[in-house]
């Protein structure tokens, strides 16, 4: 099987894992804001994910002799190495939920500031405990001040989304006055009760108006709330923030699951049973991940939360829109995962937490894309900029303490 063994090679894989599992989630945005059901788009994304994990595993795990030490990926199968396996599996678990999770936080608190808290979460417990787990084969002297840099982070996302929540708040406050003072009487119920807004629908391509509203004005944030399918008007901020803090605690622990699977540092093989191969325990890892999510979402099909319209299985089946979009993202994100754990075998699972500032990729995709942040205060734009730039320093350190797996 193939091995990543040098630094820049890990740094390599790290670099381009930040790529892809900061750009999935763009793609599972765009479809929720075109109105597709996320139990639709999931189920799509959770097919390919697990794909990945397949072609990883018949390749990278199959090239190469196969020696006692290091069986490939079809010999170590049929080896009893269940309590590796299990590591792995719970890992995948862990991930699956909280990916699920954030699907619904990108709505309620944003793609920009979910992705910062969720990676902040994930580097201050994950990172700290990739640390011992590695045997301490990352400078500690540097890791530490990264994982400090991760905590003021989440802090600074934490603000940026109050301020991003307030400046809305204050548009569509305005929008609303205007209304009255136009027509003598509201157009547009802004209660908590509200769910949707009752706009003119243009039968043409479904935006509330047919003249486009300007990013970021308060015309363009009631035409996404019109067309997207997880309708937030309304609803409280806890909803969000509470989702995002479950996700990062789920993601903070697949990263030390893993590295049990492959390093076995608690003992639990029988001597002589090689550890498991990166590729191998990815495999376990996305099969759990795989399952966890059909059953899940299958349930939300017939039971959704949030108030999302009932769906079924065969309405799944059905619905083709936007589905090329969602395969795409299952890929992404396997191959991201897939490429942050051979470099995190190689260089150490700490360090290879900097892919973690995905954040910086998903801003920059929330920006472009969904136009957050445009038109908003001073004070936001003060709190974005300093949010980004404290990660650009985080993943820097972070990916300086790597060591070398001996």
């Amino acid at each position: 099987m193939y091995l990543v063994e040098s630094k820049g090679g890990a740094i390599s894989c790290m670099l381009l894992a930040l790529f892809f599992l900061g750009t999935w989630p763009a793609l599972l945005t765009l479809l929720e804001r075109r109105g597709r059901l996320p139990q639709h788009t999931y189920l799509d994304y959770t097919i390919t994910n697990l794909l990945a994990a397949v072609i990883i595993a018949f390749t990278f795990g199959e090239i190469g002799q196969s020696t006692a030490e290091k069986p490939n990926f079809l010999i170590q199968l049929s080896q009893v190495n269940w309590p590796s396996v299990l590591f792995a599996m719970a890992g995948g678990v862990v991930l699956s939920l909280g990916n699920l999770s954030t699907q619904y936080a990108w709505a309620f608190v944003g793609l920009s500031v979910t992705e910062v808290i969720t990676a902040s979460i994930t580097v201050v417990i994950g990172t700290t405990l990739n640390y011992f787990l590695d045997d301490r084969i990352n400078k500690a002297e540097i890791l530490f001040p990264g994982v400090g840099c991760f905590l003021i982070a989440v802090c600074l996302a934490s603000g940026v989304h109050a301020s991003n929540a307030k400046d809305n708040k204050e548009k569509l406050s305005a929008l609303e006055s205007s209304k009255i003072h136009e027509s003598g009487a509201s157009r547009l119920p802004l209660s908590k009760e509200t769910n949707i807004i009752a706009l003119e629908k243009d039968p043409e391509n479904g935006i509330g108006t047919t003249e486009k509203a300007k990013v970021g004005t308060a015309d363009f944030l009631l035409e996404i709330e019109n067309r997207r399918s997880i309708k937030v008007f309304g609803k409280s901020t806890f909803v969000g923030l509470g989702i995002t803090f479950f996700a990062g605690l789920c993601f903070s622990l697949f990263s030390p699951a893993f590295n049990l699977a492959t390093n076995d540092q608690w003992d639990t093989l029988e001597e002589g049973v090689p550890h498991l191969s990166v590729y191998t325990a990815f495999f376990w890892f996305s099969i759990s991940c795989f399952v966890i999510a059909i059953i899940l979402n299958v349930s939300f099909l017939y039971h959704p939360v949030l108030n999302l319209p009932r769906s079924s299985f065969k309405a799944y089946l059905s619905d083709w829109k936007g589905r090329e979009w969602a395969l795409l993202a299952g890929l992404l994100c396997g191959f991201g995962n897939g490429l942050q754990f051979m470099g995190g075998q190689a260089a150490g699972y700490a360090a290879a937490d900097a892919v973690q500032a995905l954040p910086l990729v998903s801003t920059f995709w929330g920006i472009l894309l969904f136009g957050e942040y445009r038109r908003s205060s001073k004070r936001t734009y003060i709190l974005l900029n300093s949010m980004l730039m404290m990660f650009i320093v985080a993943v820097g350190v972070l990916m300086a303490s790597s060591g070398h797996r001996k």
